[in-house]
């Protein structure tokens, strides 16, 4: 479930973007990709957003146990011989079985998504390291951006009058900048900024060359997390042409009725700490359920 957050007046972001400009001098070349970003009001997206909801596709990974995978289906002809268990590791699948997410996608938009998200959850190279496939992350995003594209090019040209998009899905990783995993020392990290920072970099360097329309980061468990990812991504978009530039879209995850994610934070305050990237939009995810995320949704929308 998405809130849109667009509806800012020029001069309001450009202050923003001024802000944030001045207080921190080590983002301004990454910020500098996105300080045009009122532009992003007048792209398709934002238009459509405008004039009516847009669904966004389904959860890839249900669909994907749905088919009973076993090891040897993960594996594929190109994995066969890949030493570590590749079982449920559902982002490997875009290059070891490409038809199977082709037709879950094909699905999605048959029931009347407008959205095709990628099937791309953790396909970053902290998660993907588990599994002894960080080296496929690029190859893994530019797939699976291709077979989201075609999916929804072709449910476009079947029904014009409703076009489809395609948004590259950026997971939370396995990582948590702010939490320690070791309980007995709490200032313990397992990975640093600048780590997370890159992973994102990278995943996102391979949707836009999938041909993602949207960067959705979306189960954001952990703010520092979600600065890392916005901070990974715009200095991805700063090394690309302005044409290449897309809409940014976060979704955070309340964790209970609190009103808070992992790391503390109000949806409040969530929207305060990242909405100097400008946002297209912000929304919350499903974790609390329909009922119990309305609150949420509607502290936010205010």
């Amino acid at each position: 479930m998405t809130t849109q957050r667009n509806g800012h007046h020029r001069d309001e972001r450009a202050d923003l973007a001024a802000d944030a400009l001045a207080t921190d001098d080590n983002a301004t070349d990454a910020f500098a990709a996105h300080v045009a970003c009122a532009a992003h009001l007048d792209h398709p997206i934002a238009r459509a957003m405008r004039e009516r909801i847009l669904v966004l596709e389904g959860p890839k990974g249900t669909m994907i146990q749905a088919l009973d995978f076993d090891e040897a289906d993960y594996r594929g002809a190109l994995l066969a011989d890949h030493p570590s268990p590749l079982q449920g590791n559902n982002d490997v699948v875009n290059l070891t079985q490409p038809e199977a997410v082709r037709a879950i996608h094909d699905q999605f938009a048959a029931a009347g998504a407008d959205i095709v998200a990628t099937n791309t959850f953790n396909a970053n190279s902290l998660s993907q390291s588990e599994y002894g496939t960080a080296h496929l992350v690029y190859d893994m995003n530019v797939a699976a951006a291709r077979l989201a594209r075609a999916a929804a090019d072709a449910a476009t040209a079947a029904a014009p009058a409703k076009p489809r998009w395609v948004a590259g899905a950026l997971g939370p990783t396995n990582r948590a900048l702010s939490l320690s995993p070791d309980v007995d020392d709490p200032g313990y990290r397992a990975v640093t900024f600048a780590q997370v920072a890159d992973a994102y970099g990278e995943q996102a360097r391979g949707l836009l060359d999938g041909g993602v329309d949207i960067l959705l980061v979306e189960t954001c468990f952990d703010t520092l997390n979600a600065k890392a990812a916005i901070f990974g991504i715009l200095r991805e978009l700063d090394a690309r042409p302005a044409a290449e530039h897309v809409p940014l879209w976060l979704s955070v995850t309340i964790v209970d009725k609190s009103g808070r994610n992992l790391s503390g934070q109000t949806e409040a305050a969530f929207w305060h700490s990242v909405r100097h990237a400008r946002p297209l939009a912000v929304g919350i995810n499903c974790a609390l359920g329909a009922e119990d995320m309305r609150p949420a949704v509607e502290t936010l929308s205010n």
